[in-house]
């Protein structure tokens, strides 16, 4: 009797950031995983360290965040900037500015800081709780998309690390977030791109500290005559100090430089003075030389896929590597779930590379400009104010470029700067799907495509609850549905007449209806007729004034706790009468229909009407991408519906 290998929707490899929130993702939706470690166990200490506003908003659209927040991370809410004195008597404080500044619309306005073993446990305990771990030490020694098995093409070869077991299974998928070593990518023979050569070799502590530096509990930046620290408040009571130790300016330059612990603590209190700074203890050393590279490519089959630091490399001093390896993991993982449920094309595969590369590209070209920011040129007190305010020209009408290089950086460093390119996911006027109702920036709506959709509080008619509209949603595989409906009067027919045509026979909705639309789903909050799709429906009218069952139709009345009064006041929109409407540059009569993808980005706008246009623009934007055919046939499910 032959061995027959054991099956697996996927196997992971590497247990940090990236492919434990892909395991958190897929576990939840049920996929059978394979996911090893090299390591024994967790990360102690150490490592990664900073999560970002959008990041914040994705854990807590996960339901991770209060489990985060419970570990009591340092929370950064200003950036200090300390410089040379002229006198040279040691530093002096330059500026601070906030770390998200107004002009950017977060609900979580800092950057949240602890290390990464402590956001790894949260992750694996919930991977826990859906029937996935993670093998301890296990190592993968090969692996081949041979086609033997066309459910399961994917060959991978493991061992384990200490008692040298070895163990060959067959997968749907092979995933590599194995770091800056991959196994995976030397096989591949996908080669890093090195955009900068290694120029700086840095030291990162963790520890606890005694000193008299007024700003230790900030985010600091500081130049001096003998170097540079960035100092990174951190959980019980501690600092991390990113410390220069060489750099390709030095004589005697060299890219793998090394620096005991106290070579590291005598340079920081040189550059520090005219204050004092010692450790009672260390928790966590290391150094290593910092270089920005990027893999070639993400996957060369849509079968074999590689993330995080596997695919690109760069400084630490922004705090963008883990969160970018977060947008990694997310962005793959509805789309694979996409695919192997049945509703989106394999060729769908093809926009995650295409998405992330590009955002990868960008993160190195903003390190570049991020690190010069800071050491090419001081910013001054009237600088700091000037960007912090909205206005970005200068008193000669001109730009102010110091302004415009800190607006952008912010953007970029919070999360809120990600903006994917337009594919079939992301309409634009190249988009298959072409209908003069699709509304584009900055005209007919002030959302971007291919951006996050911007918060926006609102009443639960149900429950007059105050929410946020765009954490309503779980992050659960769905696109969201948000129907603007303006105000009832203006679009009763219009709603109407988009709720027949949605449940019409043949549309994008009804063809991805569940199979056993009578089944017992009265409790099923967000996804009662369809596993892809969950409606939203927002209407400018005070909550006392909205009778859900009398007001809408019966497919949007069974969203009940998906229906909303747009009767929040916002600051950002003092004068709107519908606060929501207006942030998305919606008519506050007339409404519209705003498509969000399951990971919060936006897909398409479209003005809402009368008759079967809004419907039929969604059925081709759809259609696009989906499997079965859809905006074909007549007969109308709404009885079912």
């Amino acid at each position: 009797m032959s061995f027959q290998p054991e099956h697996y929707d996927i196997v992971i490899i590497g247990a940090g950031p990236v492919g434990l929130l892909l395991s958190v993702c897929l576990a939840r939706w049920g996929y059978r995983i394979k996911h090893i470690d090299n390591r024994a166990e967790p990360t102690p200490t150490g490592r990664a360290d900073g999560i970002q506003p959008r990041s914040l908003d994705l854990l807590r659209n996960l339901s991770l965040k209060r489990q985060i927040m419970a570990h009591e991370p340092a929370k950064v809410y200003e950036v200090a900037f300390w410089d040379p004195q002229n006198d040279g008597k040691g530093i002096m404080r330059t500026g601070t500015w906030a770390s998200c500044p107004k002009f950017i619309d977060s609900r979580y306005p800092f950057t949240t800081l602890l290390h990464q073993g402590l956001i790894e446990r949260v992750f694996i305990e919930d991977m826990g709780k859906n029937g996935t771990d993670v093998q301890r030490p296990w190592t993968i020694t090969g692996f081949q998309n041979n086609g033997k098995d066309k459910i399961y093409p994917v060959e991978v070869d493991l061992e384990h690390i200490s008692t040298k077991q070895r163990e060959t299974v067959r997968s749907k998928y092979l995933f590599s977030g194995e770091g800056a070593r991959s196994f995976v990518r030397e096989e591949l023979g996908v080669k890093l791109q090195h955009k900068d050569p290694i120029s700086h070799v840095w030291g990162v502590m963790d520890g606890v500290v005694r000193t008299n530096f007024p700003d230790i509990k900030m985010k600091c930046t500081i130049h001096s005559d003998h170097g540079s620290v960035m100092v990174i408040p951190r959980e019980n009571n501690m600092v991390r100090l990113y410390i220069q130790v060489a750099s390709s300016t030095d004589k005697d330059w060299d890219p793998r430089k090394k620096a005991t612990e106290e070579e590291v603590q005598a340079s920081a209190k040189r550059i520090m003075q005219p204050y004092y700074i010692e450790w009672d203890r260390i928790e966590w050393y290391s150094v290593y030389p910092i270089g920005q590279g990027i893999a070639e490519k993400y996957t060369l089959d849509h079968r074999v896929f590689m993330g995080g630091d596997c695919c690109h490399t760069h400084s630490p001093k922004a705090g963008q590597g883990m969160n970018t390896a977060f947008l990694d993991a997310v962005n793959l993982a509805w789309k694979l779930h996409h695919v192997e449920s049945g509703f989106a094309c394999r060729s769908t595969l093809s926009t995650y590379e295409s998405e992330r590369k590009l955002i990868a590209e960008n993160l190195l070209d903003f390190d570049a400009k991020y690190a010069a920011l800071f050491s090419q040129r001081k910013p001054s007190d009237s600088d700091m104010s000037a960007a912090a305010s909205q206005p970005s020209k200068d008193s000669s009408g001109g730009s102010n470029s110091f302004i415009e290089t800190f607006k952008s950086s912010c953007e970029f460093t919070s999360g809120y700067g990600v903006a994917y390119d337009s594919n079939v996911f992301n309409w634009s006027s190249s988009h298959p799907a072409q209908s003069p109702l699709f509304l584009t920036y900055p005209r007919g709506t002030s959302l971007r495509v291919g951006r996050i959709m911007p918060p926006a509080n609102v009443t639960r008619v149900s429950d007059a609850n105050v929410v946020h509209l765009e954490q309503e949603v779980p992050m659960n595989g769905s696109f969201r549905i948000y129907l603007f409906a303006g105000t009832l009067h203006s679009t009763c027919r219009a709603i109407s007449d988009f709720s027949s045509n949605l449940t019409r026979r043949g549309s994008f909705y009804s063809t991805y209806q569940r199979i056993d639309p009578k089944g017992d789903n009265y409790h099923e909050r967000h996804n009662p007729h369809s596993p892809f799709f969950t409606i939203c429906t927002t209407i400018a009218a005070r909550r006392p004034e909205i009778e859900i069952r009398q007001h809408l139709p019966k497919v949007l009345a069974r969203y009940s706790d998906h229906v909303y009064a747009d009767d929040v006041w916002d600051q950002r929109v003092p004068d709107a009468k519908a606060a929501a409407h207006a942030k998305m540059g919606l008519d506050e009569e007339m409404g519209g229909v705003v498509i969000v993808r399951p990971d919060g980005y936006v897909g398409c706008v479209l003005s809402l009407v009368e008759g079967s246009g809004t419907v039929d623009a969604l059925n081709e934007y759809f259609g696009s991408f989906v499997v079965r055919p859809v905006g074909r046939g007549s007969g109308n499910l709404q009885a079912q519906l």
